[in-house]
């Protein structure tokens, strides 16, 4: 893969251009080049050796620091402040062009590409240094801002410096224009594969990818913002836990070597968060690296971020408004609106969302009341919609697979899904007026869930009994069935107030404000499958 054709071609046109077409010593072996791993190790041997003449004229190639005080955007956009004025600029090349004892440069720094212009007339015996520079080399320049005759703002060097040899080349696409008019990029470093495996590449080349975290970053500090400004206090919870709970997942298994025993990586916040309600604390909120031991897909990730909060005196109902409102501030801060199109489809995040309850949906949609069917009734109604099941599902799992089936994918716009089967929901207070649900709701958008919010319940005894449900499921052959939780009991056994839970999945959500088609597009260092 590092040696593919492209990638050395690229490096050697570099090359010839350099030289007025011509390749001096070592670059003479690479005029023939046809992309093998010889070639591009003879690539890598051509910077080793740019590498020792510039030590061997006294330049530090791996600097320590740089005093930069200006970037690329903000002396583009103000150049009217910036003309004439001396900065320090800082950044990687990458694109070059030389004429003799000139030449012009771009160089890449967090916010952007600018050009800079370097004359041997100015920076004296730096310009044979700059020669010994290659595309991917990171570099400081001190100098002033200009216009070029074409009109591009620039920076005219009057200082150089090597900070940092790149020695291994990097893979620069190339830009055409067709007979429309229409840019058009070659060589594009597109691969998914690669850029995953290099986030470093994937980050340097494609400019988008950057703009992808830096917004989820702005998204994670709005909703914490929302969050302390609402009253909520932050708090952290143990990683490794005796006991995992808190959701229905297979956990990740360690060994405590000095306490000799087995301790599971979370799969959920949830239970200790509890216990700080109960400990006297009115609201808290966890922003936390989960892990659950399940497969990888679009929207799956072994390892994955979530929001969880608990708000004591408050229920669902109050959540529900509470989290379309959090949604709504961080659109409008962040993205500057509520209106975004994702993926063909318009979506709007004004309150307030959609409201349906899952029941009476799937009785609009399949013409029978699910609470009262027969376990048999459901599976003869999924078999028909060639839906797999392993066997042995409890009844609301029954119910929760006809949802996906027949309801889930037609959520386009933000919608609560409320009242589910109180099977599926062991931590979740019972329906206040609707026998065998739950007081919980889901938030959908485009058929893909976002959240997850409860009732929660504090009955200690309604508890205990749930929890040895979720025993005998487990022993069932369930291997996502809750664990029994003493302490947790316990903890409710003293008293926790009336709370609302909510749960929300950032990953997910930053897919969707960004429109990313895959979780792994919104994680910088997503897992991926050994290469063998």
């Amino acid at each position: 893969m590092y040696a593919s054709a492209w990638l050395i071609l690229i490096e050697i046109n570099a090359l010839k251009a350099l030289s007025g077409g011509k390749l001096e010593n070592q670059n003479d072996l690479l005029n023939n080049a046809g992309g093998t791993e010889q070639d591009y190790n003879l690539l890598i041997q051509h910077r080793h050796q740019e590498l020792k003449e510039i030590i061997a004229k006294g330049i530090l190639p791996f600097a320590y620091n740089f005093d930069v005080n200006n970037y690329s955007e903000t002396i583009k956009n103000n150049f009217d402040q910036f003309e004439n004025q001396t900065v320090k600029i800082a950044g990687r090349i990458m694109a070059i062009r030389r004429m003799g004892k000139a030449s012009f440069a771009h160089i890449q720094d967090n916010q952007g590409r600018i050009q800079i212009y370097l004359k041997k007339d100015d920076i004296g015996d730096n310009y044979d240094v700059f020669k010994l520079c290659d595309i991917g080399d990171i570099i400081g320049v001190e100098g002033f801002v200009f216009k070029t005759k074409t009109g591009e703002i620039s920076v005219h060097a009057k200082a150089f410096s090597v900070l940092t040899k790149s020695i291994r080349p990097i893979p620069i696409p190339k830009e055409s224009v067709d007979e429309n008019g229409n840019k058009v990029i070659h060589d594009q470093f597109s691969d998914k594969e690669l850029r995953y495996r290099q986030r470093y590449l994937d980050l340097i080349l494609n400019s988008d990818v950057k703009q992808v975290f830096k917004t989820r970053s702005r998204i994670i500090t709005e909703i914490r913002k929302y969050l302390d400004e609402n009253g909520l206090l932050e708090v952290e919870t143990p990683i490794l836990q005796p006991l995992y709970g808190g959701a229905t997942a297979r956990p990740f298994v360690t060994h405590h070597n000095a306490l000799d025993i087995e301790l599971y990586l979370r799969i959920a916040d949830e239970l200790y968060l509890k216990r700080l309600i109960v400990g006297g604390f009115d609201g808290v909120y966890e922003i936390s690296k989960d892990f659950r031991n399940e497969g990888m897909d679009k929207t799956h990730n072994p390892e994955f971020t979530m929001l969880e909060l608990y708000v004591a005196y408050k229920d669902y109902v109050w959540m529900m408004e509470f989290f379309e409102n959090m949604v709504a501030n961080l659109c409008k801060n962040v993205f500057g609106k509520t209106e975004f199109e994702i993926e063909g489809e318009k979506i709007n995040f004004n309150p307030p969302w959609n409201r349906i309850s899952m029941v009476d949906e799937l009785k609009n949609k399949v013409g029978i009341d699910v609470l009262a069917a027969s376990n048999e009734e459901l599976i003869k109604i999924l078999k028909t919609k060639n839906i797999d099941m392993e066997g042995g599902e409890s009844k609301g799992k029954l119910i929760d697979l006809l949802f996906e089936a027949t309801i889930q994918a037609s959520l386009i716009q933000p919608t609560f899904v409320t009242d589910y089967p109180v099977e599926l929901s062991p931590l979740a207070k019972k329906h206040r007026s609707k026998d065998g649900l739950v007081e919980r709701f889901e938030g959908f958008v485009l058929g893909r869930e976002i959240c997850n919010a409860f009732s929660e319940l504090n009955d200690p005894i309604d508890q205990k009994s749930r929890f040895e449900d979720q025993a005998k499921m487990k022993e069932e052959g369930d291997e996502e069935a809750h664990q029994i939780d003493e302490d947790f009991v316990r903890a409710l056994e003293y008293g926790m107030p009336p709370t609302a839970g909510l749960g929300i999945g950032i990953d997910r959500l930053v897919m969707l404000l960004t429109n990313q088609p895959s979780i792994r597009d919104v994680l910088l260092f997503p897992q991926m499958r050994p290469i063998k």
